[in-house]
């Protein structure tokens, strides 16, 4: 899977799930400051992606994540 498919998921879940504004939703946007997502949201992500992507999402790895666009790369290479 290509990334920008990836993004293109990612996106329309936060956009539908989390009612996150599409406008909000740039791949330098903080995940907490910017689309204030929490960690009750974050739970939520993580069991959707693990579920759309069939990955799991291990929470030592996710510490450094802190834009969406690195949050795109590392379900992206988890993928690969």
């Amino acid at each position: 899977m290509d990334r920008e498919t990836i993004v293109k998921q990612i996106n329309d879940f936060l956009i539908e799930e989390l009612e996150i504004e599409p406008d909000l939703i740039k791949e330098d946007a903080r995940l907490k400051e910017d689309l204030h997502i929490d960690s009750l949201d974050f739970i939520d992500i993580a069991v959707i992606v693990e579920r759309q992507f069939k990955i799991k999402i291990q929470p030592t790895e996710m510490k450094d994540v802190k834009l969406l666009s690195q949050f795109y790369d590392y379900v992206y290479n988890k993928l690969k």
